[in-house]
């Protein structure tokens, strides 16, 4: 497939990765794709990850990722086109984070709302789906842990996008995920990377993820 993923951030360039280990190909859009940095790191991976603007890897995707910082979601959806997500599978890893000194994040939106369902409300016709949020960008490819591989919760009101995403997240060596139903569970996702940065405090370790044990 061709996979356009907005952001440029740690997360972005992880799941880049992954989607080009799996065979796919990839595109990276930023506000400033021709920045040294960036650039230097597309050479480095080994292409092809090509970098473009948001409006660009918007529309060059079959599929598209949402990886930059959660408070930026409209502006980003924006720069990048709302109508060149129209009818294509959208993954949201996205957290709506309020950044403090000194401690742990929290959230801006939850409750009655999340950062998924904005996004699902900015692009009617796309079929979002919220997924990877709950665990570090170093576990989304291949995660290799004690216990075995975690377990991945997703969220959207398309069956068929939750199934494409399903089989993404199995090339990236993740099990079958465990759906939350629709989009209105970003919730409890937003709300369990929040759980998550707080443990990994508390362990002094943030190479960690959830497993829900089965009778």
């Amino acid at each position: 497939m061709k996979v356009g993923i907005l952001g440029s951030g740690d997360v972005a360039k992880a799941l880049a990765h992954g989607f080009r280990a799996s065979g796919h190909s990839v595109q990276l859009g930023t506000r400033t794709p021709s920045q040294p940095a960036l650039v230097a790191w597309a050479n480095q991976e080994g292409g092809p990850v090509a970098l473009g603007t948001f409006a660009e890897a918007a529309a060059f995707g079959e599929i598209v990722v949402l990886a930059t910082l959660g408070n930026a979601t409209a502006e980003v959806v924006a720069l990048a086109g709302p109508a060149h997500l129209d009818g294509k599978v959208v993954i949201d890893v996205t957290n709506p984070l309020v950044m403090a000194e000194n401690s742990p994040p929290t959230l801006s939106v939850g409750h009655t709302s999340s950062s998924g369902e904005r996004l699902q409300a900015l692009v009617p016709r796309a079929h979002v789906v919220k997924a990877f949020n709950i665990v570090g960008n170093t576990l989304m490819f291949q995660p290799k842990l004690p216990g075995g591989p975690p377990d991945m919760f997703i969220a959207g009101n398309d069956a068929g996008a939750k199934r494409t995403v399903g089989r993404i997240l199995k090339e990236f060596g993740w099990p079958e995920p465990i759906d939350l139903g629709g989009i209105e569970g970003s919730r409890e996702l937003e709300s369990l990377c929040i759980l998550w940065v707080k443990s990994a405090f508390a362990l002094r370790n943030f190479q960690i993820a959830f497993k829900l044990l089965r009778a």
